[in-house]
């Protein structure tokens, strides 16, 4: 979005995801899992995620499940978010439940910052209900100036390095963060519908800025405030960092600057690699999801109740499901793994 597209190509992509998809889930039965694995989750690619007036409508996720299941012969959990929408929920973000696992015994207030191509941010304080929003874009906008600004030629500011060549412009700064977006109450996520290459040349129509290195810092620095200020209205006293701008330097740095008295770790610190994080988080909802566990925090996404999530696709035997499990997870301890501080 805000491109236009056809169901021929929709058909296209479904199919041509889900392909992709089923040679990695192989890969990963062989090389990761010698073999054993008994069950494949997958989130799927997101095309649409339908959002008016900080209501979330619907959501699209694409890959078709049956190239997975037919490639694996394993029953495949997908399309996990329509369910908690269906039950009033943002839909996303839906680490929070996998975050709440992890973090819950940390001292202070610790919380998991997610950098993808929007930020999400999962903050479990001591005597509340956690709370999980997207704070806006992390990487959306940066990736989609690259990308403009070299005719395709480069996809990301690799290592931050234009960004760090650049100077940050107020002017641009004060006209993206008048976004209403980020006056709205969590819980509320967004996406790419609205954080696209149209939006950022609207504002750079308001404020021209005619240097392309001083619009990357001025939008690293843009998911720094946004991330800061939400920090900040939560009390984060720790935050576990994961996700692609986790390998940014310049926006780490950035952030460390908006948040000086909050400690930053890498969620490599408690044990899950940082570009694997969303991968573990999405195992662990379809684990829940085959035990007849509800895989949502309604604190955290805004549902009327938790809900078991997602559809299953057999696999080539008959389905066989465990036992549904009569209590669920308090903890998420990575196995051979000692958290610091903990």
């Amino acid at each position: 979005p805000p491109s236009a597209t056809s169901t021929e190509a929709v058909c296209a992509l479904d199919t041509g995801i889900g392909q992709a998809f089923a040679d990695a889930a192989v890969l990963a039965q062989r090389e990761l899992c010698g073999d054993r694995a008994e069950l494949v989750v997958s989130h799927g690619q997101t095309m649409h995620h339908w959002v008016t007036g900080g209501v979330v409508r619907g959501t699209l996720q694409l890959g078709q499940p049956a190239w997975i299941a037919e490639a694996t012969g394993l029953p495949v959990v997908s399309d996990l978010r329509s369910r908690d929408v269906a039950a009033g929920g943002q839909g996303a973000p839906l680490v929070g439940l996998t975050d709440t696992l992890l973090l819950r015994g940390l001292p202070g207030v610790p919380a998991a910052l997610n950098l993808g191509g929007i930020a999400n941010i999962t903050v479990v304080a001591p005597g509340a209900d956690p709370v999980a929003f997207d704070t806006g874009p992390a990487n959306a906008l940066l990736d989609a100036a690259v990308r403009h600004f070299t005719a395709g030629a480069a996809a990301y500011d690799e290592s931050g390095r234009r960004a760090a060549a650049g100077t940050v412009s107020p002017a641009l700064l004060r006209r993206l963060l008048d976004e209403p977006y980020y006056r709205l109450p969590a819980p509320k996520s967004t996406g790419k519908e609205l954080f696209h290459l149209p939006y950022l040349l609207a504002a750079l129509g308001d404020v021209p800025t005619p240097e392309q290195n001083d619009v990357l810092a001025t939008l690293t620095r843009l998911t720094a405030v946004t991330v800061a200020d939400a920090c900040r209205a939560q009390g984060v006293t720790r935050l576990a960092v994961s996700g692609g701008g986790a390998h940014n330097p310049v926006m780490m740095r950035m952030i460390a600057e908006e948040l000086p008295d909050v400690r930053l770790l890498s969620s490599d610190d408690l044990g899950v690699p940082s570009d694997a994080k969303e991968a573990l988080a999405f195992a662990v909802l379809g684990f829940l999801t085959v035990h007849g566990l509800p895989g949502t925090l309604p604190s955290a996404t805004g549902a009327r109740r938790a809900s078991l999530l997602g559809s299953i696709t057999p696999g080539r035997g008959p389905l066989r499901l465990p036992e549904p499990a009569g209590v669920a997870p308090r903890t998420l301890r990575v196995a051979g793994h000692r958290t610091p501080g903990a």
